[in-house]
């Protein structure tokens, strides 16, 4: 431990992505005196916004669901929910260029009928599916309906195997099963979880008629996740300190909290650790968990993020989805990025990258220009302004069968000490929405703990 100043706040917040702010927000709106900290010079975690030249570019594109209650309420808290708005109901473009009669245009979208006769009409009339593959969807759905997802068996089970064993085929998984689940999971159907899947498909298209409308940030990530939520927690009373990390953690003999940051040490009641899985193993204290080593075992998958700047317009819609292809997501971003004159600037989110993650960024260029020549014959004979890439080697945990008993719940069993990240045992994936539950979870289990809990907007979203 340093020989720096004594501080002392009545509860230390440690991460300031999302999860650590929602806790801290959430402590502070309850009367106490909260510190965060964070080392990058930012806030907002693995979802910001950096500058490259005139253009403000995230790091990837980052959606959320209607059924997404705790991020939507995380929205309201900070201000932001009118920069994020939701599809008034769901419709995904989906092109297939993998067709031998050429490329097709078929949708995802939704009516405002009940449940589950909201996507019927939407799914007779999908083009990539035969008559029969689509009819078994139907089947498949209302098998995976039943599923609980709490269920602990259904954790040992990958998505991919009971997919298989519900009659669904090798077309029906690529062409509907993983093309929205690898963009909320991160991992294709064989990689994960039936749990989790479970808990994506249930919650999202299962659950109500609205449920999977899509919504996302119409302006940089930075400005809402940054901005918006430093200006909320300055007004809340929290002392925000960035380009601060935490070197250690430890009691006192009267039962408080020391976080050494190197240039102070802060004493508090309670502590949350709001960092990833790896960075929360070093920070633990001896006893705090019953198996510490668990969290190492927790795997991570990456993302990639492919970003192009055309000389002209290119893409006529805000998004689609590809098969028969590399490219998997694709996001019109010329306005939220500040682009100015002729031209047009697109986003492909790569998930479950893991064969591509450390590519040289010529050989991606090579790979990925020609497909969206294919997807998009504007593109043809365009001009590139720009190429880059952006990579997030861990961007989220590994939804892996196996994974839901090594997610440790919010509380440790050191008082006072609170876990809080999109890896805890949310019941639901690596998503924005799990990291805001998480960290209205720990609040709130410190909040009991110290007696202070009351109705709050994030909670009652949780």
């Amino acid at each position: 431990m340093t020989d720096g100043a004594l501080r002392s706040s009545r509860a230390v917040v440690i991460g300031g992505g999302l999860a650590g702010i929602t806790a801290a927000l959430r402590l502070a709106d309850a009367g106490l005196d909260v510190t965060l900290l964070e080392g990058r010079p930012r806030l907002g975690g693995l979802a910001f916004s950096f500058r490259r030249g005139e253009l403000t570019v995230d790091n990837g594109q980052h959606v959320y669901l209607r059924c997404c209650t705790a991020y939507r309420g995380f929205l309201d808290r900070v201000g932001g929910a009118r920069l994020a708005p939701l599809q008034n109901r769901l419709d995904v473009p989906v092109l297939d260029v993998g067709r031998p009669s050429g490329p097709r245009l078929g949708r995802l979208r939704r009516n405002a009928l009940p449940v589950p006769f909201h996507l019927a009409a939407g799914l007779a009339a999908y083009p990539h599916l035969s008559l029969a593959e689509r009819a078994g969807v139907g089947r498949a759905a209302l098998a995976l309906g039943r599923l609980d997802p709490d269920d602990p068996a259904l954790d040992t089970i990958d998505f991919g195997s009971w997919l298989t064993r519900h009659g669904q085929s090798p077309r029906t998984i690529e062409a509907l099963w993983d093309l929205v689940g690898v963009a909320t999971l991160n991992a294709t159907a064989p990689n994960s979880s039936l749990a989790l899947a479970a808990k994506v498909f249930k919650t999202g298209l299962l659950s109500e008629p609205g449920a999977a409308d899509i919504g996302w940030a119409h302006v940089p990530l930075g400005e809402v996740h940054d901005t918006l939520a430093r200006k909320a927690l300055d007004a809340a009373g929290v002392r925000t300190e960035l380009r601060t990390k935490a070197d250690a953690v430890s009691r006192t003999g009267d039962g408080r909290w020391i976080v050494d940051t190197g240039a102070e040490r802060i004493e508090a009641d309670t502590v949350v650790l709001a960092v990833p899985q790896r960075e929360t193993h070093g920070l633990l204290p001896d006893g705090a968990l019953d198996e510490p080593d668990r969290l190492l075992d927790i795997g991570t998958s990456p993302i990639l993020n492919v970003h192009v700047v055309y000389d002209r317009k290119v893409l006529r819609r805000p998004f689609f989805a590809a098969l028969g292809s590399p490219v998997q997501w694709v996001f019109d971003r010329t306005d939220a990025s500040g682009l100015t004159g002729p031209g047009q600037y697109l986003a492909l989110s790569q998930s479950a990258a893991d064969d591509e993650i450390d590519l040289p960024v010529a050989e991606l260029r090579s790979r990925y220009l020609p497909e969206l020549e294919r997807l998009l014959p504007a593109a043809r004979g365009a001009g590139i302004r720009d190429f880059f890439v952006t990579r997030e080697r861990t961007a989220t945990f590994a939804p892996a069968p196996g994974v839901g008993r090594l997610r440790p719940g919010t509380r440790t069993r050191a008082a006072g000490l609170y876990l809080a990240g999109a890896w805890t045992a949310t019941g639901w994936p690596a998503t924005m929405e799990g990291a805001v539950r998480s960290g209205t979870s720990a609040a709130d289990a410190a909040l009991r703990a110290l007696g202070r809990i009351h109705e709050h907007p994030l909670q009652e979203a949780a």
